[in-house]
C-alpha cells in the first residue's frame, strides 16, 4: 500500500489527479494540502469525501513546519501547487516566484530529509517559451517569455539539481496546455464557455491565430500515474503532449459549435504582452520509454469538457463571482474594452 502527498491537490489538475489515484489505487492513502488560494477549492475534492485513507491538509508549501510532517510519512510526492495563470503573473509577479520558485525548495528540503521513492515536480512547457520550426525536446533551450514561464522553469531547474547533486528519485514533467472538468474559469477554456453559457462574449487576444497543443486533463494524469509506477527511468525530464496543435480561434470555434452558437460571439480584445504564438512539445520519449498515448482527441475531449460546464452550473458561478469579477472587469472591460450583456 502507497501513500501519496499530492500538493496543490484541491486545484483543476491536481484534483483530477488525486480522484484518479483514489479510483485506480483505492488501497493508497492519499494526502492533499493545498492553501485553498482563489483557485482551489475543497469543490473539486467531494468525491473523496468518506473515502478510505484520505485526507486534507490546509497548508503553504512555503511553511516547512507543515510540509515536513507530511513529507515523512510518503512514499510519493507529486508536486501540483503553483500559481498558474500567465495573464495574473503580468501583473503581480512576487507570488509566483515564492510558491513555484522557494516553495519547490521547501518540498524538496523535506524530501532529501526524509527520503521518498519518487518526486515528481509537474512543470509546463511554457518553460521553452517559444516552439519554432519543430516541437521541443526536452533538451531545448529554456526560454520563458512570461514572471509565470520564468518562476516555473526556476522550480523545474532546482528539482533538477537536487538530482544531479543529490541523487534524489526527482522526475520533471513538461504538460502543454490542459483543459477539462474542474479548471478555474479564468483560463481561456472554461472563460469561453462560461461566457457563451451566460450568454456573453469570448475575448479572444489579438489575431487568435496563436497556437497550442491541447491535452485532456485524464490523459495528462493518466502520463504521470505511469510514471509515478515505472521502475528505473532513463530520464528525468519528460514531456506530455497530443500533438493536436489548433489555434485559439480554432478552440472557441469547436465550444460554439458544441453549444451550437455563431462567431457573432467572440470579440478581439487587445493582445496580452510577451504573447506567445506557438507552443508545441515532442513526447517521443514518454511514448517510446513507457508506452503512454494519449486516449481523448480534442473534439471528443471538448465536447466532454463543455457538457461538464453545461451540467456543473452551480460549481462555476459560484466561482465567477467577488474575486473573478473584479479581476474580470478589471482585466477585460475596462482595460480592454470589453462589454459585457
Amino acid at each position: 500500500m502507497a501513500k501519496i502527498l499530492i500538493t496543490g491537490g484541491a486545484g483543476f489538475i491536481g484534483s483530477n489527479f488525486a480522484r484518479r489515484i483514489a479510483r485506480e489505487h483505492p488501497a493508497w492513502q492519499i494526502t492533499v494540502i493545498d492553501k485553498l488560494t482563489y483557485a482551489g477549492t475543497l469543490d473539486n475534492l467531494v468525491e473523496l469525501d468518506g473515502h478510505p485513507g484520505f485526507r486534507f491538509v490546509k497548508g503553504d508549501i512555503c511553511d516547512r513546519s507543515v510540509v515536513d510532517p507530511l513529507v515523512k510519512e510518503c512514499d510519493f510526492l507529486v508536486n501540483f501547487a503553483a500559481e498558474t495563470h500567465v495573464d495574473r503573473s503580468i501583473e503581480e509577479a512576487g507570488s509566483f516566484v515564492m510558491t513555484d520558485v522557494f516553495g519547490v525548495y521547501v518540498l524538496l528540503e523535506s524530501a532529501r530529509a526524509h527520503g521518498l521513492d519518487r518526486f515528481l515536480h509537474v512543470s509546463t512547457d511554457e518553460v521553452y517559451g517559444e516552439a519554432h520550426a519543430e516541437p521541443c525536446r526536452e533538451d531545448a533551450t529554456l526560454e520563458p517569455k512570461s514572471p509565470y514561464a520564468a518562476s516555473k522553469a526556476g522550480g523545474d531547474r532546482l528539482a533538477f539539481s537536487y538530482w544531479a547533486t543529490y541523487g534524489m528519485p526527482v522526475v520533471v514533467t513538461r504538460c502543454t496546455n490542459n483543459y477539462g472538468p474542474n479548471q478555474y474559469p479564468e483560463k481561456m477554456i472554461p472563460l469561453f464557455v462560461t461566457n457563451a453559457l451566460r450568454g456573453e462574449q469570448m475575448p479572444v487576444y489579438g489575431t487568435g491565430k496563436n497556437t497550442r497543443d491541447w491535452i485532456y486533463v485524464e490523459d495528462h494524469c493518466r502520463a504521470l500515474e505511469m510514471i509515478l509506477q515505472a521502475g528505473t527511468l532513463k530520464e528525468t525530464v519528460y514531456n506530455i503532449g497530443t500533438g493536436e496543435e489548433l489555434s485559439i480561434l480554432e478552440i472557441a470555434d469547436l465550444i460554439l459549435a458544441e453549444l451550437n452558437l455563431g462567431k457573432d460571439r467572440i470579440v478581439r480584445v487587445e493582445d496580452r504582452p510577451g504573447h506567445i504564438l506557438r507552443h508545441a512539445v515532442n513526447t517521443g520519449r514518454i511514448r517510446a520509454e513507457l508506452g503512454w498515448e494519449p486516449q481523448v482527441a480534442v473534439n471528443e475531449g471538448m465536447g466532454r469538457t463543455v457538457r461538464w460546464y453545461r451540467e456543473n452550473e452551480a460549481w462555476w458561478t459560484r466561482l465567477r463571482s467577488g474575486e473573478f469579477e473584479a479581476y474580470y472587469r478589471k482585466h477585460y472591460v475596462d482595460r480592454r474594452g470589453l462589454e459585457k450583456s
